[in-house]
């Protein structure tokens, strides 16, 4: 687990899409068995921390968090992860696995515009159209599934969640705790998780029922190592990659979920849905050159008027002689929403 720490962006990316993916058809089968969303939210917290206690322990960082470490864990915690994930968990028997995932896969776009809102570094052009594919793909992946069957107040529940997922990312990424790891963020993150779920259960007369769970014991226990495996690599990502790199692990997560479903659960999808796969496959090869920084010209022979074209591609120029001041402004931005954090 610590080596995967040392994992460049693109590696942690593919990994934390891919486990996250495999967990979707794993919350349709406890959906299906009957086990409550905030017990399905509660494995995954609890499996994340079991994993993590040894190496949390050897560091030498049990202590309980305090200032802006506390501050951290706990809106990370309670938003960002228990908040989430029971309504990922939730929503999905009541608007299915495809609308839910377009809802994820939107997160991208939403962490971009938040992003840039509060200062944070945005993705170069090329970055830009990766994002744009990968949009488009995923949408074409959640719309092929079909059997969306969700009444209007709860798809306006699921619109909430890209916007829960962006404000997460970009905040992670501002009040990061200056020399903190990312294993140990992620343990207290989770511990705090735990928590705010079983005083939730307790507080509403239900109970914490993990006898639920005994119906679907393998994918309980599948759950719990797919998310010790993720969580501790998702923080490493939110600090080598980004907000709007991390928030890509959607887009990758539609596809893996998409293969699992087939493979696995008998589901069946039409063409649509493939070639969306194929063409989120292209947005992320696009972000991977992007990482490279690598850049896109464009031909002269391209059939575009000359003066689009000017303004497109050949205004460079330009573009780079207003870095500076945007950089500035971002800048400025960036260090107002540090000091209202700093006050609170």
């Amino acid at each position: 687990m610590l080596e995967l720490q040392r994992a460049g962006p693109i590696g942690l990316l593919i990994w934390c899409g891919t486990l996250l993916g495999v967990g979707f058809p794993l919350s349709k089968l406890s959906a299906a068995a009957g086990v409550p969303p905030m017990v399905w939210a509660l494995l995954v917290s609890v499996g994340t921390c079991t994993a993590l206690f040894p190496f949390v322990a050897l560091r030498g960082q049990l202590k309980l968090p305090r200032g802006q470490l506390f501050r951290y864990v706990l809106v990370t915690g309670l938003v960002t992860s228990a908040g989430i994930n029971v309504m990922i968990f939730g929503l999905v028997p009541k608007l299915g696995a495809g609308q839910v995932g377009m809802m994820f896969a939107m997160s991208p776009v939403a962490t971009l515009a938040v992003s840039s809102l509060f200062g944070v570094k945005t993705p170069s052009r090329l970055g830009l159209f990766g994002i744009a594919f990968g949009l488009v793909g995923a949408l074409m992946v959640a719309f092929g599934r079909g059997g969306v069957h969700g009444t209007v107040i709860w798809s306006l529940v699921g619109l909430t969640i890209p916007v829960i997922l962006a404000a997460g990312n970009v905040y992670r990424t501002l009040d990061w705790p200056e020399g903190e790891h990312p294993i140990a963020l992620a343990y207290w993150s989770q511990m705090v998780s735990i928590v705010v779920l079983i005083v939730v259960m307790i507080a509403r007369g239900d109970g914490i029922a993990l006898h639920t769970v005994a119906e679907v014991p393998w994918a309980a226990a599948a759950q719990m190592v797919a998310a010790a495996l993720t969580i501790p690599a998702f923080f490493q990502l939110q600090r080598v990659g980004g907000p709007v790199m991390l928030s890509q692990i959607g887009y990758v997560a539609a596809s893996v979920g998409l293969i699992v479903g087939v493979a696995l659960l008998g589901e069946r999808y039409g063409p649509v849905s493939w070639l969306g796969a194929a063409i989120t496959a292209v947005g992320i090869a696009l972000t991977i050159l992007a990482q490279t920084g690598r850049s896109i010209t464009m031909p002269k022979a391209f059939p575009l008027g000359r003066l689009t074209r000017a303004k497109l591609w050949i205004g460079d120029a330009c573009e780079k002689q207003r870095v500076p001041n945007q950089a500035t402004v971002l800048a400025a931005r960036r260090q107002a929403v540090l000091k209202l954090l700093r006050q609170t």
